[in-house]
């Protein structure tokens, strides 16, 4: 007997794609809430065309930024609080609590697609999601009031004991960057080579966008646009990286025939910045994780770029890498709590602790306290964060200083950020930029 002819599986239909995408973004909530996952690994976007890869970005983004809020809306609207193990249930939710309170998704298709994302195996709660999303439709006004009134932490959806932070560091500021870190990020670009004509470049493809002015170098969309189709990407001539990230290179002043050390490279974007505007020099390029290398090779690649040398060690114990000849510039681009990239990586929100702070500061000493050493006397030290938390900037600076009397604070331009100890704080959505602080020191001595 012949076999059946194969006959082609039948395309989804709009309401099943649009169940998808509610299930894929439940998925990645509940890694993020429940699992502890980076919202970038729990994301799957197999098989999903690009519009619904961009909505499935947003639902699973937009519900992790406001979870914190959420959640109690969730409970109040919840009759009984739902089994501890349905974390399934409750992420789908959430997603669909976020889809009504926060975007200009008709409630008909929200209600119906989030009720569409459960599986098989959860068919009885259908019932529940739905007349909890409509009972939140018919009484959104109120019921968001309510949670609101429970305080800044709750109505900005951040952990409390940040916001407390942030009060305290920044008494007249930290309103301000509650509602720019849920902001959406802008994309910007550092472009290699003429600005003006790459600009002129965009608007003929139809794509908005304006000069930074406190960044020479970088340009900023107007609108989102999938970042391999922009013009001279693929060909290197531009790069993805904010406008505070791109103030670091040009901060430590690399100069041909120096020996510079980028202490902690990966993902490589301040490294391939160092190369072009010092291609002469000898950049060093150090990343404590080895598996994080093959990320630096493939930025510089890109771009046609080759470090003098790409290695594997722990900047904080130089006796396992060093060489002992010394360097001209050293940049830390130190790990820290990235409170200053909220708008970008919401989840820090959920994966951040207040006792990480102790175990970062402790890793910030010790990566400055190790490679101090390694500078030459009249070299320059350029110490980096992604974080507006004093204690991991303007503090440990001050702590190296004081256990180093040589080290002498420079300047830094004025354009950009605020003094904040002996460096310069920049708060989230400042110029448009993410919140970053930079403090550069100079080894005196002869």
């Amino acid at each position: 007997m012949s076999a059946p002819p194969n006959r082609a599986a039948r395309a989804p239909s709009g309401s099943e794609r649009g169940a998808l995408v509610r299930a894929r973004a439940a998925e990645a909530v509940q890694g993020v809430l429940s699992n502890g996952r980076r919202l970038e690994e729990a994301l799957s976007y197999e098989g999903l065309e690009r519009s619904n890869r961009a909505l499935l970005r947003d639902l699973a983004t937009g519900t992790v930024r406001w979870g914190l809020r959420l959640e109690p809306l969730l409970d109040d609207l919840l009759d009984r609080p739902l089994p501890r193990r349905e974390v399934q249930v409750r992420s789908v939710l959430l997603v669909g609590l976020y889809q009504l309170a926060n975007t200009g998704i008709p409630q008909y298709a929200a209600v119906s697609a989030t009720v569409g994302a459960l599986p098989g195996n959860k068919r009885w709660a259908r019932r529940l999601v739905n007349g909890v999303l409509r009972r939140f439709a018919r009484e959104s006004a109120d019921r968001l009031a309510k949670v609101d009134r429970r305080g800044p932490a709750t109505r900005t959806s951040h952990p409390q004991w940040l916001v407390a932070r942030f009060q305290k560091a920044y008494p007249k500021h930290w309103e301000r960057v509650l509602t720019a870190n849920n902001g959406p990020p802008p994309l910007t670009l550092r472009v290699r080579g003429d600005l003006p004509a790459y600009v002129q470049e965009l608007a003929e493809a139809g794509i908005e966008a304006d000069c930074v002015p406190e960044v020479p170098s970088a340009v900023r969309l107007a609108q989102f646009r999938p970042v391999p189709s922009l013009p001279g990407f693929a060909q290197g001539r531009v790069t993805v990286q904010d406008g505070a990230a791109q103030l670091a290179a040009p901060l430590l002043s690399p100069r041909a025939g120096e020996r510079i050390l980028d202490a902690c490279s990966a993902p490589g974007g301040k490294l391939a910045h160092l190369l072009d505007l010092a291609p002469e020099a000898e950049i060093v390029a150090l990343e404590q994780d080895p598996q994080r290398l093959d990320r630096i090779r493939e930025t510089l690649n890109r771009q046609g770029l080759e470090p003098a040398r790409v290695m594997a060690g722990d900047a904080s114990r130089p006796v396992e890498w060093w060489d002992g000849q010394p360097f001209d510039r050293i940049l830390v681009d130190a790990p820290c709590s990235g409170t200053g990239v909220i708008r970008r990586h919401p989840d820090i929100k959920y994966l951040r602790r207040e006792g990480d702070l102790a175990t970062m500061t402790r890793r910030q000493d010790a990566l400055l306290e190790g490679l101090w050493p390694l500078l030459r006397k009249g070299g320059r030290l350029l110490y980096v964060t992604c974080s507006i938390l004093p204690e991991e900037n303007a503090e440990r600076v001050s702590a190296l200083q004081d256990r180093h009397p040589e080290a002498a604070g420079e300047a830094l331009p004025e354009k950009w950020g605020f003094p904040y100890g002996p460096g310069r704080q920049i708060l989230p959505g400042e110029h448009g930029m993410d919140g970053f602080f930079f403090a550069r020191l100079l080894k005196e001595g002869s």
